[in-house]
């Protein structure tokens, strides 16, 4: 059994809009949100062997505020190849991960995060879970999927249960979605 925990960037600013995709940094309400995740996360007591990361800047700024908050830090090993990855490249960066580690933290973006809950947790009306990540799966969203598999080279289409799900609307209702940004 593996734990695979999906954190999708938090709310980035769209104000300078010359600046690269990659380049935006996260508003207000983002740093918020990856600070309220933070805490989220500290509270459930999850440990994670390894955590990787998409290297764009609201991103990393998420990692960065959660971190503060959940009062941890850890080695990030950053992945260009998450940056806007589908995901079929998701699984295939997950299938090379080296030393096998238990659990493993991926901080990135959509729509691949999401399309990797599709791919991995069977759509057979078994996952009330899953059923709201069909809805949306927002930024700085935390999931965390059980996968019936000993090594990570092993991962397969429906191998996984969504065990938790959390928005942070969930935690603070301003932190939902807003008609004004």
């Amino acid at each position: 059994m593996k734990t695979l925990a999906l954190f999708r960037h938090a709310k980035s600013d769209w104000s300078d809009a010359r600046a690269r995709d990659f380049d935006r940094p996260l508003n207000d309400r983002g740093q918020r949100g990856a600070r309220a995740m933070g805490e989220y996360i500290k509270s459930t007591k999850h440990h994670f062997d390894r955590m990787i990361a998409s290297p764009a800047v609201r991103a990393a700024e998420t990692v960065e505020e959660a971190s503060k908050a959940w009062g941890c830090t850890f080695k990030v090993e950053w992945d260009r190849r998450i940056y806007l990855a589908s995901s079929a490249t998701l699984i295939d960066l997950l299938k090379e991960l080296d030393g096998d580690p238990a659990s493993v933290l991926m901080v990135g973006h959509n729509p691949g995060l999401e399309d990797l809950i599709f791919d991995l947790v069977p759509d057979d009306g078994s996952s009330p879970l899953r059923d709201l990540v069909e809805q949306k799966f927002p930024t700085a969203t935390f999931a965390v999927l059980e996968l019936a598999v000993d090594r990570w080279s092993d991962i397969a289409d429906g191998c996984a249960r969504l065990i938790e799900l959390k928005r942070p609307r969930d935690l603070d209702p301003a932190l939902g979605p807003s008609l004004i940004d």
